[in-house]
Parts: structure tokens; sequence; C-alpha cells
């Protein structure tokens, strides 16, 4: 290597490293514009040639504002309605664990004073709460500049997102052939992760949740979050929000409802799994229910919460690009002895 490029290799590792810096702070709000950019783009690339790019990209914007922002406002709103009202619950004395104590008396025979053991929750609960609201303003602006960032981000991905990839490709040192294997099994693993895993794990979430409201259990909506959130995890599932709600519905004195949501839960909330997922999952992906787990934990863990999306698609294209890498080599080797 000559003095000149291994010079400019230093100034593009220096730079590239002060870049990376400069975008850490606002990881997840660029990785939600790519997200949401390739969910996206689909429709952009039918709608652009009829009304062109720019007006395409941003009705994609306007699109995306509407059907998910405003949903995620209203949920966030309803949630610390629920939570806030809990809190007043428990320092008021307004849950009634009358019924909670009878059922626990009844099967095991001790007897447990609920209320008591509660006591002074609730101050504590507010408490914490007015320490959070001191930090709420810095979150809050770091939240408007993140999502401000994506929405910019978004619509010039959408644009000119095309003329991104072409760029790649001919930065990329790899074959035609090689590259175009590679970005195919990005394609098939990132559908599979975004499509057959979290429209599933949304589906199966607001599902049941519909089984929490017609039983009556309390934060339904914010409990819907919860089962969507959980139901990302192939092996725990909405289970783990169902199941205890069904028993406590009939520990409190709602036999008939806590049965019915148990039959539902099983029946109606543990089939959407097996009759969507074949339907919406691209077979050629065929990513592993370990790897999502893994990926959905480490994810969440690296990036926040968009990890919970991001890190399946990680371990997916690390995958892919073993599978790729392995068919070139071998192709190599073929060439080589011939």
């Amino acid at each position: 290597m000559n003095v000149s490029r291994g010079f400019l290799l230093a100034i593009i590792a220096i730079v590239g490293a002060v870049s990376l810096l400069i975008v850490l702070p606002y990881l997840e709000y660029v990785l939600l514009a790519l997200l949401l950019a390739y969910v996206l783009h689909p429709l952009h690339r039918r709608l652009s040639p009829r009304v062109g790019g720019t007006a395409s990209a941003a009705s994609m914007l306007a699109l995306v504002t509407v059907a998910a922002l405003l949903p995620f406002v209203v949920v966030l709103s309803v949630i610390a309605s629920d939570v806030v009202a809990f809190a007043e619950d428990l320092q008021t004395g307004g849950i009634e664990f009358a019924a909670i104590e009878s059922a626990i008396a009844d099967l095991t025979g001790v007897q447990v004073d609920l209320a008591s053991s509660l006591d002074g929750y609730g101050e504590q609960i507010g408490s914490a709460l007015l320490d959070a609201a001191s930090n709420a303003f810095g979150l809050l602006a770091h939240v408007i500049i993140g999502l401000g960032l994506t929405v910019f981000l978004l619509y010039y991905l959408l644009k000119d997102g095309e003329r991104f990839i072409d760029w790649l490709r001919e930065i990329t040192p790899l074959p035609e052939p090689v590259q175009e294997d590679l970005y195919t099994e990005i394609d098939d693993v990132t559908w599979a992760v975004l499509v057959g895993h979290v429209f599933i794990a949304i589906v199966q979430g607001v599902v049941a949740g519909i089984g929490l409201i017609v039983t009556g259990v309390p934060s339904a909506v914010f409990w819907t979050v919860v089962m969507v959130i959980l139901a990302l995890l192939p092996v725990i599932g909405a289970f783990m929000v169902w199941g205890p709600a069904a028993l406590w519905l009939a520990a409190t004195g709602n036999l008939a409802a806590g049965v019915g949501l148990a039959i539902y839960g099983t029946i109606v909330v543990g089939v959407t799994d097996d009759y969507l997922r074949p339907i919406v999952v691209n077979r050629r992906a065929d990513v592993s229910p370990a790897v999502i787990v893994l990926g959905v934990v480490g994810g969440l863990s690296l990036f926040g919460f968009i990890g919970l999306f991001v890190g399946p698609i990680v371990l997916g294209v690390l995958k892919a690009s073993l599978i790729v890498f392995d068919d070139y080599y071998d192709r190599m080797q073929e060439d080589d002895s011939l």
C-alpha cells in the first residue's frame, strides 16, 4: 500500500468514527426511518410514476403520521391515564382486595392482608412520578428532535432511496451476482421479521386485547400494548398476560369470565399464529424462533425499543451473509478446479 492510499484510508477511518459518534445519540430514530422506508418503498414505487417522487414521498409521510403516530399518541395517553388512576387507587385504597384475599384463603388456608401490605405504595408511586416529571422536559425534547429527524430522513430515503442503493452497489467491492444474491437474502430476512413476526405480534396482541376488554379486565389498553411486545417473543407470547388475567378474573369471583377468557385465548389467540404465519412469512427466509428471541432481547438492550425489530434483522442478515459467502466460495472453488 502506498503512502497516499494509506493516508486516504486513515482520513476515511477518522471521519467515519466521528460520523458514528454524531449519529449514535439518535441511532434508534435513524434505524426507525430505515425500517419505515423499507416498509413503504413498495407503495412509493407504485405511486411515484403517477404523482412524482416528491409528492409520493410527502404522501408516505402523511400516511405514517395518520396510521402510526396518531394511534401511538392516543394509546400513550390512555396508558398514562391508566397508570395515574392505578396510582391514585393505591394511594386512596380504591382497589378492593377482599375478593382476592378470600380466594387465597380458600385455596391455601392462609389469611393475607394485601391492603396493609401495599399500604403506602401509592404515596411512593406518586412521589416517583413527581421525581420523573422533572426529567420529562429533557426527554420530551430528545423525542421531538428524534421524531423530526426520522421524518426528515424518511422523506429523503423514499425520494432518493433508489439512487442511494445504486451508489452502494457501485462502491461495494463485490461482483454483481454476489451483490444480487446478498440483497435478495437480506430482503427475505427483513420481510420475514417485519411482516412475519411483527405483524403477527400486533394481530395477536390486539386479538387478545379484545378478550381483555370484553371480559372487563382493568387497563385493557395498557395490557394490550404489553401483549403486542410479548408476542414478539415466540416462546413467551401474549399468554403471559391473558393467562394470569383469566386466573385473576376467576379468583375475584368472575369465574365465567375467567373461563371464557382462557378458552378464547387458547383457541382464538393461539390459532392466530398457526394460521397467519404460513400465509405472511416468506418460507425462503426460514428465520428460527430462537433467532427472533435472541435478537429481540439483545436488540432491546443495545438499541432500545427499536431493537425489538432491528435485533432479529441483524442476526438474520448475518445468516444471509454467511449463506451467500458459502455459495460464492463454493463456486470459486469449482471454477478453480476446472
